[in-house]
């Protein structure tokens, strides 16, 4: 009877552990709600559950995803990067006009382009932590100048808003098949931005979860001081988060010049504040220490699903804003709730 007895209370504890942990993930919220919209938008138009619309939903996630899994990391580090729009655009602006005055190989454009968009990331790192600035005020500067640099130069140097065109130079087929191609998967075209959105939130997961860097981020976001007290690199930390955010909008430009094969100067502009909607909706807090790159990709997927849905169910589309903002408030009162019952329950 006793040995009944303790197996059952043990079953107790095992099932109470269990709910503890899975309260504590900072995606369930995202998840819960990712599930609630995939059944409304398959309810409401027919469409929406075909192979080949599930593939437009995942292709407008990864253009989203490809940034919102860096900006997560930086976020679940303490910071922000208002910066990080405008970047991609000046990415893929330097990788165009590089390989078009030089007339080189556009892998030389390529390289130039991923060096100067890490050295924009190292730039927002070293001046946080050298001015101890807020990163609203350092991030929202190099907004500005990028903004008015990626505007400037394309026209000074193409004449117009514009890059030229690169589609026939030496190097293009194969740079289009690293980061603009389609693959075909059972009959469903499917793009490569998908690939590289998913081995991000890969390699950031195991770096959050299986490394010492990913301790240090969440300590670093968690309270800097006491990081730095017990020896974290927290200088060092944070350079390299917001040079990860540069690697991000590095793939996410060449996507974007590769697609089409000219860039617009203009563009980019307020994409930085949705790669933020995407990590809170998937469980980031805007005062660091808490989230993972899988909410990310999961608060991604629900801008996706999203942008898409209202399409595909024929709704009018002005109310997008609507929904995306309804969307991050009902994600982060349900991830607040979540947090406060797993910290109840502990």
């Amino acid at each position: 009877m006793s040995a009944a007895t303790d197996g059952i209370r043990e079953g107790r504890f095992l099932q109470s552990a269990s709910a503890r942990r899975l309260l504590s993930r900072p995606e369930l919220g995202s998840v819960v709600g990712a599930v609630a919209v995939f059944v409304v938008f398959a309810l409401a138009a027919d469409s929406f559950l075909r192979a080949s619309s599930l593939s437009t939903v995942l292709y407008a996630s990864s253009t989203i995803g490809i940034m919102a899994v860096p900006v997560a990391l930086l976020m679940i580090g303490g910071e922000f990067d208002l910066s990080a729009g405008v970047l991609v655009t000046s990415s893929a602006l330097i990788s165009s006009m590089t390989s078009y005055q030089l007339t080189a190989n556009v892998w030389v454009g390529v390289g130039v382009s991923l060096l100067a968009t890490l050295a924009v990331g190292a730039f927002n790192g070293f001046l946080l932590t050298r001015t101890r600035l807020p990163s609203f005020i350092v991030t929202l500067g190099t907004f500005l100048m990028l903004t008015g640099m990626n505007l400037g130069f394309t026209k000074l140097i193409d004449g117009t808003v514009s890059t030229k065109t690169i589609a026939d130079m030496e190097g293009f087929p194969a740079a289009h098949a690293v980061f603009a191609s389609t693959l075909t998967v059972g009959g469903v075209d499917v793009k490569i931005t998908i690939l590289w959105w998913l081995a991000l939130v890969a390699v950031a997961s195991w770096i959050l979860l299986r490394t010492r860097a990913g301790n240090w981020i969440l300590a670093v976001g968690g309270n800097a001081d006491a990081a730095r007290a017990v020896g974290v690199p927290v200088a060092r930390t944070r350079v390299a988060l917001y040079m990860g955010v540069a690697l991000g909008a590095w793939i996410s430009g060449q996507h974007l010049l590769f697609s089409y094969d000219v860039v617009q100067s203009g563009e980019g502009v307020g994409n930085e504040l949705i790669y933020i909607i995407a990590a809170v909706i998937g469980g980031c807090l805007i005062t660091g220490g808490h989230g993972s790159a899988v909410g990310s990709a999961v608060g991604a997927l629900l801008f996706g699903m999203t942008s898409k849905g209202i399409v595909f169910a024929e709704w009018n589309p002005d109310w997008f804003k609507f929904f995306l903002g309804a969307m991050l408030l009902l994600a982060t009162l349900l991830n607040h709730w979540v947090r406060k019952r797993a910290e109840a329950a502990k």
